[in-house]
């Protein structure tokens, strides 16, 4: 007999923060970025950024789609920073744009509920 497989183990809020950056936002393949939207977020998340809030999987989609259609080719996410965790939020600063030319400049924070991205305020710089 074998031994039954280990629990899975949760993401960590550092974990979300990354794959909200690259999994989603910078993920250019949309079955693979709506697998991923599916993973870390809850079905009811709430993102909320300069041109208001919205709700749910499908407006992250929109929102991950509508922002990589309308950049440049080659643009892509990098960290502008380390990660700010907590328990149950975190922060991440990031750079958008060709290597050593951003277009945008921001900050991610996230609240995390039951192991998913529950709200996501994404900063820009002014």
């Amino acid at each position: 007999m074998s031994a039954p497989p280990p629990p899975s183990v949760p993401p960590t809020v550092t974990d979300l923060l990354a794959a909200n950056l690259h999994e989603v936002f910078g993920n250019r393949d949309a079955s693979s970025r709506r697998a991923a939207i599916e993973r870390i977020y809850t079905e009811d998340v709430a993102f909320a950024d300069p041109e208001g809030v919205t709700t749910g999987w499908d407006a992250i989609e929109d929102k991950a789609r509508a922002l990589l259609d309308k950049a440049p080719p080659g643009s892509a996410f990098t960290e502008d920073g380390p990660p700010y965790v907590g328990t149950d939020r975190g922060a991440l600063a990031w750079a958008f744009g060709l290597e050593g030319n951003p277009l945008a400049r921001g900050v991610d924070v996230i609240t995390v509920r039951g192991g998913r991205i529950a709200d996501v305020l994404t900063l820009l710089t002014a």
